[in-house]
């Protein structure tokens, strides 16, 4: 009887263990066995990643891996502070936790070495800084600034052509409260005046 094939993993890929069925009748042995033999990492129970070398050492999963593997889809988009951060809008927030928006699942998780909190809500298939804005907007008590800070700071930002207005007000509409979309409008009139 010929030798079993050895499963050709993908580094940096994240694999649950149904996956590997394709290489063995019994996946959790399989997995097992390949953790032992370092060629599987695992992550939690169930999630096993194929280590990437660097000239560092060995390099863990992308968040977006590591959430395509989790909840079995595409459909999430990440936020949070590294995004509010960078809208220029006063936002220093720093999180302990990876906030996720996705179709799927809500709560908190530890996957490896981060954490990521999961919220089932709508969200924009290809996010833009308005829509961005407007999660800040939102979200104004954990990025830890307040709602008049962030009105004057878009209003400054919509006066130097940094957000698109009838995006930014279409973003209001569609995803936020309406105190966020009256924050929106009086931001525009600000800037216009």
């Amino acid at each position: 009887m010929p030798a079993p094939a050895q499963p050709q993993l993908e580094p940096g890929r994240v694999y649950r263990t149904r996956e590997l069925a394709v290489w063995g009748a019994n996946p959790a042995r399989l997995a097992s066995r390949m953790v032992r033999e370092g060629r599987l990492q695992p992550l939690t129970q169930g999630l096993f990643y194929a280590p990437r070398d660097s000239r560092f050492g060995r390099v863990p999963p992308e968040d977006a891996e590591i959430l395509r593997a989790f909840l079995g889809s595409d459909e999430f988009v990440v936020t949070g502070p590294p995004h509010w951060n960078a809208l220029g809008l006063g936002a220093t927030a720093l999180f302990p936790v990876v906030l996720v928006y996705n179709t799927r699942r809500s709560g908190e998780f530890a996957l490896g070495r981060r954490r990521y909190r999961l919220r089932r809500v709508r969200f924009p298939r290809q996010p833009n800084a308005e829509w961005y804005a407007i999660d800040l907007l939102e979200h104004r008590e954990m990025a830890g600034t307040s709602q008049d800070r962030l009105a004057t700071a878009l209003a400054e930002a919509l006066r130097h052509g940094r957000f698109d207005q009838p995006t930014l007000r279409r973003m209001a509409r569609e995803y936020g409260t309406r105190r966020t979309q009256d924050l929106v409008e009086c931001a525009i009139r600000a800037a216009t005046a």
